[in-house]
């Protein structure tokens, strides 16, 4: 069986969650981790190569997973690997989405590749749930709550503020909030006021406190307008206490099938790695991407484009009779 040949772009927490991922998917190969430092500089036994000799292998690469942060890496790395490349990213900018779709299709489908973006958890699984139990129960109020957990894009967009060493961001959801919609009761939400952001930050020497707070504080698209806490800590107490990355979430749906029958529909996610899980979903959707591709199913996909079946390393008679 030829495997598909995977390129990973990026070696941070994502990176190397998919570097592990990919051992557990008998149909795939990792070809290379492609990083913009010195490629000897990596410690992996997987080939590293420099991202600026990527084009290189343009035929030898079946999809490439961006692994790079949602504020800076992927916006530019997309447009720019997209016309060489199949490609699938965890873009997760929520405001920014739409537009970013548009980008990556138009180049996409001018240089006949599949770009398949906003694969994660939220946006992605959690988009899918979001939509499936409003079409199921048409009315009804529907509630997205994270954590309690850390957030690898927010922690990232933390620590490229000037100033900072080290910094981490925990979302903390409102578990009255959650039992209230859990038993049926209306309530008045929004994701800021569901949510508190703690943030924990090393400073580096010398750096202002009180203005590194405050850019994180008002940073758009991931604090403000949150309920957001910042702490100094030492190097220390960061390293002892913040290396782990658990997370998770839930959806609910309040809904009704008749004026007097309701109906709550629910799924949630604990998970012990967040870039663990978030990189095994990646590497199940370039499975998908890479067969659209064969299918000349050329363009940009979100999680609502793409048949599930595809997903999957069954074939469609094995799903059939084992897993439906």
């Amino acid at each position: 069986m030829t495997k598909i040949k995977i390129g990973i772009v990026g070696y941070g927490n994502l990176g190397r969650g998919i570097e592990t991922a990919l051992t557990n998917s008998s149909d795939m190969e990792l070809f290379a981790i492609f990083t913009r430092r010195d490629p000897q500089t990596l410690v992996s036994d997987s080939r590293v190569e420099s991202y600026d000799d990527l084009i290189k292998f343009k035929n030898e690469i079946d999809v490439l997973i961006l692994a790079g942060g949602s504020q800076k890496d992927i916006p530019q790395q997309g447009p720019e690997l997209a016309a060489n490349f199949n490609t699938v990213d965890c873009f997760d900018t929520h405001s920014a989405i739409a537009d970013y779709f548009a980008e990556m299709n138009h180049i996409a489908l001018k240089y006949k590749h599949v770009s398949t973006i906003a694969i994660g958890w939220d946006p992605g699984l959690f988009s899918l749930q979001r939509m499936i139990s409003e079409a199921i129960l048409p009315i009804g109020n529907t509630y997205t709550f994270w954590g309690k957990g850390l957030s690898q894009g927010h922690s990232d967009a933390v620590r490229r503020v000037p100033g900072v060493k080290n910094g981490v961001q925990y979302t903390i959801p409102d578990q009255a909030m959650i039992s209230e919609i859990k038993a049926g009761i209306a309530v008045e939400y929004s994701s800021a006021k569901a949510h508190q952001r703690v943030v924990y930050v090393v400073a580096e020497p010398d750096a202002d406190q009180n203005e590194i707070a405050a850019q994180i504080k008002n940073m758009p698209d991931y604090f403000a307008p949150y309920q957001t806490e910042v702490n100094f800590i030492s190097q220390a107490e960061f390293l002892q206490n913040h290396q782990g990355m658990p997370h998770g979430g839930t959806v609910i749906r309040q809904g009704e099938t008749s004026p007097e029958t309701k109906a709550i529909f629910e799924f949630n996610l604990k998970l012990d790695s967040n870039p663990q899980y978030t990189a095994a979903i990646s590497v199940a959707f370039a499975r998908a991407t890479y067969r659209l591709f064969k299918a000349e199913q050329y363009g940009a996909k979100t999680i609502f484009d793409i048949p599930l079946g595809l997903l999957s390393n069954r074939d469609s008679e094995d799903l059939l009779n084992n897993i439906i």
